[in-house]
């Protein structure tokens, strides 16, 4: 199962993005994790006219599509900010509205923040949804830097709980969108 993870933060050090690669290290044999975390401020500022018909995406823009469509599943791990979700994220998510590569494909999403982030997946889940996303696992944590150890696992047991509801869930979509003969790849 080929994972592409999406992480909401372009903070270093992003506990989001730590998150996600704490997640990879819990994953079972046979799942490909594929980062996409710090590129997203590559991404120039979304406009109608640039994505219109007949037009070519911006390179940052074509890569993240073509990453997302390569995807059996979707991880995202994205912080509050300003009672939101931030806007680099956003911005993301508007230049795939169009082109759908996230139309039915299996999309986890942990918002996870020092203030648990709430108020961002009350904003963030409808937006998926819109998109067409088969959103399978949907939660708001708090986390803090404190729950990772050394070695970049996670130190505390909600949060890997969390995680391994949030990665079962995948792999239970994929299992059943594999069974069901949706042409998914398994890594």
């Amino acid at each position: 199962m080929h994972v592409v993870a999406l992480s909401g933060s372009l903070r270093s050090g992003s506990s989001n993005a730590r998150l996600l690669r704490a997640a990879a290290k819990m994953a079972g044999h046979g799942t490909r994790f594929t980062f996409y975390d710090r590129q997203i401020g590559a991404l120039p500022h979304f406009v109608p006219d640039l994505d219109s018909e007949g037009s070519t995406a911006p390179p940052p823009v074509a890569e993240l599509r073509q990453l997302l469509a390569s995807a059996d599943v979707v991880l995202v791990c994205c912080p509050e900010y300003a009672h939101g979700v931030p806007g680099s994220f956003k911005n993301a998510l508007d230049w795939i509205v169009s082109s759908g590569e996230l139309t039915d494909k299996p999309v986890a999403l942990i918002m996870a923040s020092a203030s648990g982030a709430e108020q961002a997946r009350a904003a963030l889940v409808p937006t998926l949804k819109v998109m067409g996303a088969n959103l399978v696992f949907d939660c708001s944590l708090v986390l803090v830097p404190g729950y990772f150890a050394e070695d970049g696992t996670i130190s505390d047991q909600r949060a890997v709980d969390v995680v391994h509801e949030a990665l079962a869930a995948l792999a239970q979509e994929h299992a059943r969108a594999k069974h069901a003969g949706r042409g998914l790849r398994s890594a």
